[in-house]
């Protein structure tokens, strides 16, 4: 009994080895077949933030946190690897497609970009970022206000194509998407302990809160008037946290509510800023809406709603309790249906599920493009 419990012991830290020595490793297609909307006067989607909506801007960085290789893209169109940390596409895409834009939403650094493929909509986010300064120099990846730099950058580019008149109109009707701050918890604050020195958890929620809205403020100043914020996840079912943070990391592999919690929490906090913010802006024609994935993903994982998934507590990719970027790589073993799975590796969903995310905020959309 004793061994037992001391091998149990010693695989659990060995994963949270393998996880820290991921962090700090040196620096060295399916169209959908819904409906389009008729209203929409949406010209283009752009995006910031994480992972969740990184399309592949981290393959021009010099970062470890990459997913420009086999198996990941393995469903996406051609089968290739572009960046996306899934397995085929992200929720932007989706979305992009639905609004009929086009397909899917190129990185800003890919140089071979066109001026229609710049016009119709790009994503800046890098996987690894975050609100929070310290989180993207944990993996050298593009901050967030690096990300609006880049952003004025592309407002430059398009005056100097169609003129600024032209291009403050366009940015004026695009849809602006962001998704970020689950790193700052679940990378940052939770697995190092730098924050947790200085911030209590509600002060480190009321610091992302206020770093998040003076961003948005950003944005609306360089001319986003219609914005889609992400939610926080269940950061508590990420098989990543289950895995490092659960006692019975092998043999339980249920939520971790704590950390869900927190979450949850921080998701009400930015609700009622979002709300302030609209009540302020609404007559310069500003739309704010939160996108609740938290609730999605949560039914997935509950086994709501009418695509049940045979996994929710693991990737498809290795073994599902750890693997992510380099540890889910061509020699890991991969799961025979990926759409089966809520999760692609140890923290980011499956392109089913990015899928059901998409329809779940559908009557959002609609509400923002409309004309």
């Amino acid at each position: 009994m004793e061994k037992a419990c001391s091998k149990q012991y010693l695989l659990h830290h060995l994963l949270r080895l393998l996880f820290y020595l991921l962090i700090f490793i040196p620096n060295t297609s399916k169209a959908l077949a819904n409906p389009r909307p008729s209203n929409n006067s949406a010209p283009a989607v752009i995006v910031f933030g994480d992972s969740t909506v990184d399309p592949g801007n981290n393959n021009y960085v010099k970062t470890v946190f990459k997913a420009n290789f086999a198996p990941y893209g393995k469903d996406f169109a051609n089968h290739v690897p572009t960046g996306r940390f899934s397995n085929g596409r992200l929720t932007p895409d989706f979305i992009a497609s639905y609004i009929g834009i086009k397909e899917s939403i190129p990185p800003y650094l890919d140089p071979t970009l066109s001026i229609k493929e710049l016009m119709t909509g790009v994503s800046f986010a890098s996987a690894g970022s975050g609100f929070d300064p310290l989180t993207p120099r944990v993996s050298n990846v593009i901050d967030i206000p690096k990300q609006l730099e880049y952003f004025k950058e592309y407002k430059r580019r398009l005056e100097s194509a169609i003129g600024r008149k032209k291009t403050e109109n366009h940015i004026n009707k695009a849809l602006f998407i962001v998704s970020a701050g689950t790193n700052d918890f679940v990378i940052n604050y939770f697995t190092l302990p730098i924050r947790r020195k200085t911030y209590s958890v509600s002060g480190y929620q009321q610091f992302i809160l206020q770093t998040a809205t003076q961003f948005l403020q950003d944005l609306f100043e360089q001319g986003a008037r219609r914005i889609l914020f992400t939610a926080l996840p269940p950061m508590g079912c990420l098989p990543v946290v289950i895995t490092l943070f659960s006692n019975q990391a092998i043999s339980e592999r249920g939520c971790l509510d704590y950390f869900s919690s927190v979450g949850r929490q921080f998701n009400q906090l930015l609700q009622n800023e979002l709300n302030l913010m609209q009540i302020r802006l609404a007559n310069q024609g500003v739309r704010i809406y939160l996108t609740d994935a938290y609730s999605a993903l949560t039914g997935m994982i509950q086994g709501q709603g009418r695509s049940a998934f045979d996994e929710v507590s693991r990737g498809c990719c290795g073994t599902g309790y750890l693997e992510a970027s380099l540890l889910c790589n061509p020699k890991s073993f991969l799961c025979p249906d990926a759409s089966k799975y809520v999760f692609w590796d140890s923290i980011h969903p499956t392109e089913q599920a990015y899928s059901n995310v998409f329809k779940s905020i559908r009557p959002i959309i609609d509400a923002i493009i409309r004309g």
